[in-house]
């Protein structure tokens, strides 16, 4: 190890820089891991990482939805600079673009000579557009460009680099190709072919977003054990079938539960595809969330505790909707069996990732490197605030500084709406509103607020 910045490993060959895999699993809720109190079912593989690593108890998404979560985390800037604010649609695939000349965390592995791979969902730029993933640097893609057709685990079709793979087995309403098999082998393909040099896999896993589906082996080990049932019904035939509405489940509950064990096997096959490789040891590897829980197709986070007793859900900027779980394990060099409350975000993995591989501080970046945390060193930098903004459900603000959390909602309509004060010390739950008593902190707040953004470049995400 040369530093804090700049981490080398010894491959007995040579030494090299690590690998990174960073691990994105797609509406997993606070309290959806064992490791962070979920008591319905276990998830033995991404506890074990936390029980050979570090876990985050006040780690943030970039957002409270997909695109600007993963906008945040790929370009090191919270959603108050960010260009893609919320999710917005192109017709008939894929969403916004970001602007042709954002320097992205792809961009910066390759420049410290990574390879770098994309698997799952990208959800950042239509195909066509300036923003697709291999011109968004990246080496490889394979999984779904629009996460609007990632609600489909039985899709038509996927993308391999840059063209469709047709999955025959899939035709009509056939369900014989199980897209996240699909994802999970060319992961591992991709790990495997780059085992002599240093890369970066982006693993945007699709589980356990809606619709709420899983192969039948998994159904069958949770069938009948979270009565009563949750029953959905949805769109199984027709024109808009496998274009975006969830398909019908009247086993929501058992559904859930068997989505996030296959999660939880892909992430156990994966560890085990690095022992045999001999990586374990040279790859820094982390899991989070991109936003809260969900409450579509079906699944019931309430019955769950998929947050954790925190407040809200996925479209909130209360804790349930942006605060999530990470876990970050690196043998030798992350310390085993650690938690931390460090606060941190999205933002933050980028200049935490430049730190590590020795390249220089993404300019304009919003983030903070947590290294010092990971290695345990001392210097960790603090924020001193955490903003996000979401441009749905009538818009909405939020902004934590230390101790205090505001949050603001329907700022489409009125900018100035009444601002929510919580004391997530004593209230983490944010169930008491202490705005009135405390009017002074309130004003700070609310200067914090009108200074901590600019104007997007995509009209779509200015209020």
């Amino acid at each position: 190890m040369v530093g804090v910045g700049l981490v080398l490993v010894s491959l007995g060959r040579a030494e090299r820089l690590p690998n990174v895999i960073y691990i994105l699993a797609d509406d997993l809720g606070y309290g959806d891991l064992g490791c962070y109190g979920q008591a319905h079912f276990q998830t033995p593989n991404i506890d074990q990482l936390a029980n050979n690593g570090m876990k985050f108890t006040q780690h943030y998404s970039g957002s409270t939805v997909c695109a600007p979560s993963r906008c945040s985390l790929l370009t090191g800037k919270h959603t108050g600079h960010a260009a893609v604010r919320g999710n917005a649609e192109y017709k008939q695939e894929g969403q916004q673009p970001m602007p042709a000349d954002t320097f992205t965390l792809g961009h910066m592995f390759k420049q410290a000579g990574y390879t770098t791979g994309i698997f799952g969902k990208w959800g950042l730029g239509a195909p066509g557009t300036d923003s697709e993933p291999l011109k968004m640097g990246f080496d490889r893609f394979y999984g779904f460009n629009c996460q609007r057709l990632a609600h489909h685990y039985y899709p038509y079709f996927i993308w391999s680099d840059n063209q469709r793979a047709i999955l025959w087995g899939n035709v009509g309403l056939e369900r014989n190709d199980y897209a996240p098999d699909l994802i999970q082998e060319q992961t591992l393909a991709f790990i495997e072919a780059n085992k002599d040099r240093p890369f970066f896999c982006y693993y945007a896993l699709v589980q356990p977003h809606a619709e709420m589906v899983a192969p039948e082996k998994y159904m069958a080990k949770f069938r009948g054990k979270f009565l009563p049932e949750s029953v959905y019904e949805g769109t199984d035939s027709g024109s808009t079938f496998r274009t975006g509405p969830y398909g019908s489940q009247p086993e929501a509950h058992a559904a859930f539960a068997a989505m996030v064990n296959v999660m939880d096997d892909d992430v156990g096959e994966l560890v085990a595809k690095l022992a045999k490789l001999d990586l374990t040891d040279d790859t820094i590897l982390i899991f989070t969330s991109d936003n809260g829980a969900h409450h579509e197709g079906g699944h019931d986070p309430d019955y769950f505790n998929s947050t954790g007793g925190l407040r809200g859900n996925k479209r909130d900027l209360y804790e349930g909707g942006v605060r999530v779980p990470m876990i970050a394990c690196w043998p030798g060099k992350v310390s085993a069996k650690t938690e931390t409350d460090h606060l941190s975000a999205f933002w933050d993995v980028f200049p935490t990732m430049a730190e590590l591989v020795g390249q220089p501080r993404p300019v304009q970046s919003d983030g903070c490197s947590f290294l010092p945390t990971l290695l345990g060193k001392s210097g960790q930098t603090q924020h001193d605030y955490l903003y996000w903004e979401f441009h749905n459900k009538r818009g909405r603000i939020a902004l934590r500084q230390g101790k205090w959390k505001a949050v603001r909602y329907n700022v489409s309509i009125n900018p100035d709406s009444p601002l929510e004060l919580y004391d997530l010390t004593f209230d983490p739950s944010e169930s008491t509103n202490i705005a009135a008593q405390h009017p002074e902190v309130v004003a700070k707040l609310d200067v914090l607020i009108k200074s901590a953004r600019t104007e997007s470049p995509i009209d779509t995400f200015n209020f």
